[in-house]
């Protein structure tokens, strides 16, 4: 297991005021003197000397020191929750401890191209240029490698400018069967040692990670094997003895064993959901069946996911393919979703979808099959290589940043010794794992559904996919009432806070899971002023049918806190008879179970079980690491700094300054930063002066002088009292004269709105459905003893930590909060500030310790 070294705590400054380190500033990597840069690397601004916190915030960690954990240097959806196996009074690394002078890296992209991969091959180049190697670009994958010549070019800084939105890959991918002989990897041998490349960075799937493992081990062999040949001397020989591999996963169909997600998978998911949105309502309107046919001929997580993600009546996978006599209890179901006046119906099938005997299942069929039983007008749609084009989604650049930046440093921590590994991500996580284990572990999901063997695809898949598979299940198909033992307990539902993508489709989840485990569902509208109200209803299957997909709340939502109203909420919830609260929202959420725990000695009506799913494009609740609708807010963000960035195409000399919401936390303006490729992003989380944004403007003053003539600046709605977004404007404009003019645009409640993305609408729907099993479980301890919650573990926050979805007591978590400014006191997302810094050419100080270390790849049991 990689081993996070915990930090020293810092003394919490007085008040705001700033601390400021007596080091000198040191400059962007291509400017000259600067007065101030955002990190402090040591006295002197050297490489390897200690740590020196810049300023510090009144009750918050240095970005510095970043507070103990892994925040995975990876980027969009199991994790440990303990990360104190660290060695007391070890020392933390830092990436200045790392130099990558004397090294030469490759790059290449190869096998089916996926959108992010442009993000990945820009993160290696910027991270290797920035460490003092030479890094090449190898075009055409291996075909560019064993042709050599002008297939292999050394990159610079600005050849990987604009690259970042532009989906496939901007060095080519190609099939190369000269490669899978010797002749054809003595050929490529022998052109990379011609450049001195002894590190390989490779993009791609299984195949294309597997022959890059039998290159590194053939290595030596084919170093004497040239030297015999005369074609290299005895010095080459020694000098380049070895090759060191490491891989990132770019699939659409996340195939690859070992990553709950890989490079270009959420992109894949958004061009689907684009479609099925579009289809819908064409379908309602007409009263049609659609069946889609999407990627996937081995592996059916981009079906699954968008079933779930669209709420699809049906779904086929060729990891789990429908029992017996399936074309009947798909057309009973069909039929019975008609009779409770669905207007259509939509049906989901991966490209490779089987049944049990392993004969295929195809779209055609499943038509034909719904014309002839039904009669029901029955339409195909095959979205084919739609899925692989368009834009990256904000998660996959981010996933790709981390990714590349990771590579980078397993390569220049690699020996001779270190086996080819792949950069992986487990829930926020960002792990090494051995190559070969990863794809052996893949191949054998392919075998074990060649043997009929299904249980065992789904299990060696991994939970994700299992988890994702069980919540289908769940949240499809209805048992009769008879069949459901009821509980005779009522659970209500409430939307706290501002509207945040998902929360519709975290109410459909949390409404079906409760009917399916016998509860009476109760929704509660227009937040905790509609529950003094008393407005409150049943809320049945059917209701929230078409759910997902839409954004807002259906609920109606609002910042009320329960305070005032406590009295006649107690009032409210022994009239209807509350047996349990599952609170969907933000900031307000939370607070309003802190306050609702603290009430339970004056109203015992409140001494229940109540939950809190965190919901709000901010992503500032404790207690979570992704907070449902923040994904949706961040690729508004990115989408919007796209079309800002290419409107100043053609102007040239041009700087945007782009405000974005989310209060005093920084989220947004960070993440979104480092997904669009900013050159700054001024956050509360990091104090900033007037000489942080002299250096900023003479930055982009040198950036002018290159091929990239553009910058873009983020800033957090809250970041400063009296910076605001006028006066960096208005800064910029005046120091920027005579080199680039300016323009703000403040973004304001479009980060709001819209759909929910696919990443929303399937964490939403499974956070929601654990939330729901969690008040099962609490129910089902009190049953017939009339017991009253009143423990510190009956009011919880679920979230995300590192590796696991977790629930903590609110109790705990107001400890690790800042009220006043509603933040948590520490957050993981502060240790990938340094990466935008780097891969914006500022020097940055960047903890690594957590890298190093081999995790071995486990299979999920169920």
């Amino acid at each position: 297991m990689l081993l996070p070294i915990p930090a020293p705590a810092p003394a919490p400054a007085p008040s705001r005021a700033r601390a400021r380190a007596p080091s000198p500033a040191a400059p962007p990597i291509r400017s000259g003197p600067a007065r101030h840069r955002p990190l402090a690397l040591g006295p002197g601004g050297g490489a390897g000397g200690a740590v020196v916190p810049s300023r510090a915030r009144a009750g918050r960690v240095p970005i510095a020191c970043c507070a103990p954990g892994r925040a995975a240097p990876l980027g969009l959806l199991a994790m440990d929750a303990d990360d104190s196996r660290a060695p007391k009074g070890s020392l933390r690394k830092f990436l200045e401890h790392l130099s990558g002078a004397g090294k030469a890296i490759g790059v290449l992209t190869s096998g089916g191209d996926a959108q992010g991969m442009n993000a990945a091959v820009r993160a290696v180049v910027r991270m290797g240029i920035y460490v003092g190697a030479k890094v090449y670009f190898i075009y055409e994958g291996y075909q560019g490698m064993v042709d050599g010549g002008s297939n292999i070019a050394e990159a610079d800084w600005e050849s990987v400018s604009s690259i970042l939105q532009v989906g496939g890959t901007i060095i080519g991918s190609a099939r190369c069967q000269a490669f899978r002989t010797r002749e054809g990897r003595l050929k490529a041998a022998c052109n990379l040692l011609q450049r001195g490349i002894t590190n390989l960075c490779v993009i791609g799937g299984d195949g294309s990670l597997t022959g890059a493992n039998i290159f590194r081990k053939e290595w030596s062999g084919l170093l004497e094997e040239l030297a015999r040949n005369g074609q290299i001397d005895k010095e080459a020989v020694q000098k380049y003895a070895y090759l060191n591999v490491v891989g990132m996963v770019g699939s659409i169909d996340n195939d690859f064993c070992g990553t709950d997600m890989t490079i270009g998978t959420d992109s894949a998911l958004h061009r689907i959901i684009e479609v099925v949105d579009a289809i819908m309502t064409t379908a309602q309107s007409h009263q049609r069946t659609f069946v889609l046919e999407v990627m996937g001929r081995h592996c059916g997580y981009l079906a699954l996911v968008s079933a779930l993600a669209c709420g699809a009546d049906w779904v086929f996978l060729p990891e789990s393919p429908p029992e017996e006599g399936w074309e009947e209890q798909m057309c009973v179901k069909l039929s019975e979703n008609r009779a409770r006046k669905k207007r259509l119906n939509i049906i989901i099938v991966a490209e490779g979808a089987i049944d049990t005997q392993n004969k295929p299942i195809t779209s055609e069929k499943i038509k034909e099959l719904v014309v002839t039983q039904l009669g029901y007008d029955t339409r195909v749609t095959i979205l084919g290589h739609v899925q692989r084009g368009g834009t990256p989604s904000a998660f996959d650049r981010i996933l790709a940043s981390r990714m590349g930046v990771e590579a980078v440093i397993a390569l220049l921590e690699a020996t001779p010794d270190t086996p080819a590994c792949v950069v992986s991500l487990n829930g926020n996580h960002a792990v090494r794992l051995p190559l070969m284990e990863c794809v052996q572990m893949t191949q054998d999901v392919q075998k074990a559904m060649d043997e009929r063997r299904f249980q065992d695809a789904v299990r060696l898949r991994g939970r994700s996919f299992a988890g994702n598979l069980n919540t289908y299940k769940r949240l499809a198909i209805k048992l009769p009432d008879d069949q459901i033992p009821k509980t005779n307990c009522n659970v209500a539902v409430i939307n706290v806070g501002a509207p945040a993508a998902g929360m519709n489709a975290a109410v459909r989840s949390a409404v079906r899971v409760g009917i399916a485990d016998g509860h009476r569902m109760l929704a509660i509208y227009d937040g905790f002023d509609g529950f003094a109200k008393g407005q409150i209803k049943e809320i049945g299957w059917t209701d929230v049918g078409g759910w997902t997909g839409q954004g807002g709340s259906i609920l109606g939502t609002k910042r009320v806190l329960p305070g005032k109203y406590l009295e006649e909420i107690a009032t409210q919830m022994r009239t209807h008879s509350i047996n349990a609260l599952l609170i969907i929202g933000g900031f307000e959420a939370y607070k309003s179970a802190c306050d609702m725990a603290e009430a339970r000695g004056r109203h015992q009506e409140l001494c229940i079980p109540l939950c809190v799913v965190p919901a709000t494009i901010s992503n500032n609740v404790p207690g979570t690491e992704i907070s449902l609708g923040s994904d949706t807010g961040l690729n508004a963000v990115v989408e919007t700094c796209d079309r800002i960035k290419q409107s100043a195409s053609g102007t040239k000399r041009r700087v945007f300054i782009i405000e974005t919401m989310g209060g005093y936390c920084g989220y947004l303006a960070n993440m979104g930063g480092l997904a669009a490729g900013a050159d700054a992003a001024y956050i509360f989380e990091e104090p900033f002066d007037i000489r942080d944004l002299q250096s900023n403007v003479e930055h982009l003053t040198e950036k002018m002088k290159t091929t990239i003539q553009r910058g873009l600046v983020l800033r957090n709605e809250s970041c400063s009292e009296n910076y605001t977004t006028d006066f960096i404007y208005q800064l910029y404009s005046e120091e920027g004269k005579g080199v680039f003019d300016c323009r703000k645009n403040v973004l304001g409640h479009m980060q709001q709105g819209g759909a929910p993305s696919p990443f929303d609408r399937n964490f939403g729907t499974k956070i929601s459905a654990r939330a729901m099993e969690w008040i099962t479980v609490k129910l089902k301890e009190a049953r017939g003893r009339g017991k009253k919650f009143t423990t510190d573990d009956s009011v919880c926050v679920l979230g995300i930590s590192k590796r696991n979805v977790i629930f903590q007591p609110v109790a705990e978590l107001k400890k690790q909060t800042d009220f006043e400014h509603r933040i948590p006191k520490e957050q993981w997302w502060l240790k990938l500030r340094p990466l935008m810094k780097i891969l914006a050419k500022y020097k940055a100080s960047y903890d690594v310790s957590d890298s190093g270390q081999l995790e071995h790849v486990q299979p999920w049991s169920v």
